[in-house]
């Protein structure tokens, strides 16, 4: 498992040293220098305060240089093996390792089915709370408590579609134990993500729009002090609880709200990827077609199709929507196709969501059964819940 300081090394050169003429600087080894840059050593107490001056850098952020540990090589090692089965030496290359082995599969969320990363996923979980809860470092138990929060929810998400969004009691278990994680390390994004997921169960599952909208002000009222871009998600499923009891005014107001956090996002806002205008959209589109308005919902979910190209569980989602605004609105040759590319993204992905919308739009399409382009997507729909 090779791992690295990059920060660490960034740092060292931006303040005009090689690895040679720090080590001359201190009097140590560049060799030692090497292994600091490289995760295998620490510099031990008696000469931190001289690399820290040296780096110019306070001994607080010469820590955190040391803390940022990046694995290179994410093939299982001797070193992640002995951590397995000596969880007490388990260190922040071992914590790097697991956290890079859950970003590789978060980025794999949008491309592959949940029942595909779904065993993985839990295997890494299972590493993970294993080393929390038998690690010596205090320092190593925070880390792997940081991994563990996002590793939860990663497993919320997973379970929730890998059972088409029936089963709500394991899903909410895992992002209970992610804000409870993140508690610990005094982290308000991630605690704010896993409660705005507890929000989508009570949204989408339990069809519960007071309790999800509930949960979901939480969840912006915890991102607030630090993500523009996680309250303004947070407050755009505020606006789709509200439009599911059709209370349009209250609906509108959260949408302006979260439209002005869309607008103070800022490049240092670690949540920036979760809320884009493509998500401000997807959810201002569905917002109108629960408030019984598939006109107002129709372009703006036409211009979001396209731009969720990449994320296709997301675009699964967008499409499902937009077929249904196409049916209310008698638009049949549009939503017939609008349907086959809904069918096309949810067999790539059979994300939940996309799903469910795919056959509330097929239920809604009932009228027309007897027409042949009807039976050709009652045949794929048919076709589809054999394959779940």
């Amino acid at each position: 498992m090779a791992a690295k300081r990059i920060r660490l090394a960034r740092r060292r050169k931006a303040a005009g040293f090689t690895q040679e003429g720090l080590a001359d600087y201190l009097g140590v080894e560049r060799s030692t220098v090497s292994r600091w840059e490289s995760a295998e050593t620490e510099p031990q107490a008696w000469i931190r305060p001289r690399l820290a001056s040296a780096l110019r850098v306070s001994v607080e952020e010469l820590q955190a240089l040391l803390d940022d540990v990046t694995v290179t090589d994410t093939r299982p090692s001797e070193r992640m093996t002995y951590a397995l089965k000596n969880p007490a030496s388990a260190d922040l290359t071992v914590v790097a390792y697991l956290h890079e082995r859950l970003r590789q599969l978060d980025e794999s969320y949008d491309k592959e089915a949940s029942t595909g990363l779904l065993g993985t996923a839990g295997q890494l979980h299972g590493q993970v709370k294993f080393l929390r809860e038998n690690a010596a470092s205090p320092r190593v138990r925070r880390a792997l408590y940081e991994v563990e929060a996002d590793s939860a929810t990663f497993m919320g998400q997973l379970v929730w579609d890998v059972s088409q969004r029936r089963d709500h009691h394991a899903p909410l278990g895992y992002f209970q134990e992610a804000v409870e994680a993140a508690r610990h390390t005094r982290d308000p994004s991630t605690e704010s993500y896993a409660t705005l997921r507890m929000a989508y169960v009570a949204l989408y599952g339990e069809k519960n729009p007071t309790r999800g909208v509930t949960l979901a002000e939480q969840a912006a009222e915890a991102a607030k002090p630090v993500s523009p871009s996680l309250t303004g998600l947070s407050l755009l499923h505020v606006a789709e609880g509200h439009a599911m009891t059709g209370a349009i005014t209250e609906c509108e107001a959260a949408l302006k709200k979260a439209e002005d956090q869309f607008d103070r996002v800022h490049p240092d806002d670690v949540a920036a990827p979760y809320y884009t205008v493509n998500e401000y959209n997807r959810l201002a589109g569905s917002c109108y077609l629960f408030l019984g308005l598939p006109e107002r919902a129709e372009p703006i979910l036409r211009m979001t199709t396209r731009a969720l190209a990449a994320k296709k569980k997301s675009q699964a989602i967008a499409l499902g929507n937009l077929t249904l605004a196409l049916i209310r609105q008698r638009k049949l040759d549009e939503a017939a196709s609008a349907m086959h590319q809904t069918i096309d993204a949810v067999e790539l992905t059979r994300g939940g969501g996309g799903l469910n919308l795919a056959f509330a739009a097929g239920r809604e399409l009932r009228q027309w059964r007897q027409e042949p382009w009807a039976q050709e997507i009652n045949d794929r729909l048919l076709a589809l819940m054999a394959a779940i």
